[in-house]
């Protein structure tokens, strides 16, 4: 296998390897094939989410159609969208990408200077892309009514909001995996074969930015596997509804007193020209202000199954149901495997992660118990899952070497695809039923 070096943001640089392009898996060489008729490459993204190839083929078969599927609007808008999204967290890697593809689409070339040169209709989606990458509880009926009268459609608007929830997710994947840019592009790089005699020793990386100075040691793996089984053991009555609520406020509490990342990383002028509003960013659910405003929202009044999945596929034709393989496929992904340990019932880790990160989010599952979050996500893996899903662009080297020390390069990205996963279906909960109260 080659060896890639991966870079986020410029903090940090991790060494690890890729699926190659030459790779002996069947399924995984036929999608390498299909990524690359539709993109004329195949990106680092793609390689990396290589190690999950089922997932992959749901990824690929959604952004398609995002960018070059049926749907309202032109072209050149999506990618200019992407790029919007992409530099809320000043994700130069993406922005890179979609600034070429916007260029193959007929775009303006003069819309690359900066929000003053782009059609005010698009420009008007600045404060809506803010909202939805930062604190998405603050939207609302009301910035759909200000779009509608800036001669945006509801299905357009749709459109577009689906494409900045997906940018902003995949924004988290690449700082959460640490992916440099293509070779093509400012600071890329090319392969090269690993040499048993290169040095990758830390002296090349900053860490002092470190997320959270009082870090833990990890239980590691074999700890980890027993408080899961004594979880799928216990006799345990089902806590009532009262108690859920309480060890809810707990898990969220206990997220705001974690070490806020380290400094801001400063953007260069090739990001900073699409952000407007910079200092605009996550502050934590159990700080926001008016509760009364952006109370806590219940999965169990507004869900993705029940709401969410028919009002996006009505509005945008489709989506809803690629979205909901895609989601399916995340939340259910396994191979039973844990470090080296096979025949591993990961269920309840992975459940502990997807609602831990809505929890970030002010999401609460009624049906969910959140003491199994304390129970099986350290310290430690609590504040990499919140930089990530919240601050991707803070991510430092140290931060990734410091959780799942004993897990597997593939089940690593394995978890940031859940990041991903949890994280746009978050967002989507709140902008569609903003869309949904603008419509009733």
């Amino acid at each position: 296998m080659v060896r890639l070096e991966f870079v986020a943001s410029g903090s940090y640089k991790v060494y690890h390897g890729i699926v190659p392009v030459s790779t002996s898996e069947d399924q995984t060489q036929m999608l390498f094939v299909d990524a690359f008729l539709q993109n004329n490459r195949l990106d680092h993204v793609t390689q990396l989410m290589g190690y999950h190839p089922n997932y992959l083929e749901m990824f690929l078969r959604t952004q398609q159609y995002l960018l070059r599927g049926d749907g309202p609007l032109p072209f050149h808008y999506r990618h200019y969208i992407a790029i919007m999204a992409a530099s809320r967290h000043q994700c130069a890697y993406l922005i890179h990408l979609h600034e070429q593809e916007f260029i193959l689409q007929g775009g303006d070339q003069d819309w690359l200077k900066g929000p003053a040169f782009i059609p005010t209709k698009l420009r008007k989606l600045h404060e809506v892309n803010k909202i939805l990458a930062h604190r998405p509880w603050l939207f609302n009926k009301s910035h759909i009514e200000g779009l509608r009268k800036e001669a945006w459609s509801v299905s357009e608007l749709v459109q577009a909001i689906v494409i900045m929830a997906h940018f902003h997710a995949l924004s988290s994947f690449v700082f959460g995996c640490g992916i440099k840019n293509e070779p093509d592009h400012h600071g890329g790089f090319t392969y090269r074969p690993h040499s048993p005699t290169e040095n990758s020793n830390d002296s090349d990386y900053t860490s002092d930015s470190s997320s959270d100075s009082n870090s833990e040691p990890e239980v590691g793996i074999e700890i980890l596997m027993e408080r899961m089984k004594k979880l799928k053991e216990s006799q345990e009555e089902e806590p009532t509804e009262e108690e859920r609520r309480k060890r809810f406020e707990k898990v969220e509490f206990q997220s705001a007193e974690l070490t806020k990342p380290g400094k801001k990383p400063s953007p260069k002028a090739e990001i900073i020209k699409y952000v407007q509003d910079e200092e605009f960013c996550y502050i934590d659910f159990t700080k926001r202000g008016c509760t009364e405003e952006a109370p806590t929202f219940r999965a169990n009044e507004y869900s993705w199954d029940d709401h969410g999945f028919s009002i996006a596929n009505r509005l945008y034709s489709e989506i809803g149901n690629l979205l909901d393989e895609k989601f399916s496929m995340a939340y259910n992904l396994t191979y039973y495997t844990m470090g080296e340990v096979i025949d591993v019932d990961t269920s309840a880790f992975r459940r502990a992660i997807w609602y831990y990160i809505h929890c970030l989010y002010g999401i609460m599952h009624d049906d969910y118990d959140y003491g199994q979050v304390n129970q099986l996500l350290e310290r430690n893996l609590k504040q990499y899952i919140k930089t990530v899903t919240c601050y991707p662009e803070r991510l430092t080297k140290k931060d990734y070497d410091n959780v799942m020390k004993e897990f597997k390069h593939s089940e690593k990205v394995h978890v940031n695809l859940m990041l991903l996963e949890a994280r746009l279906q978050g967002e989507l909960l709140y902008a569609l039923r903003g869309v949904m109260h603008y419509m009733t």
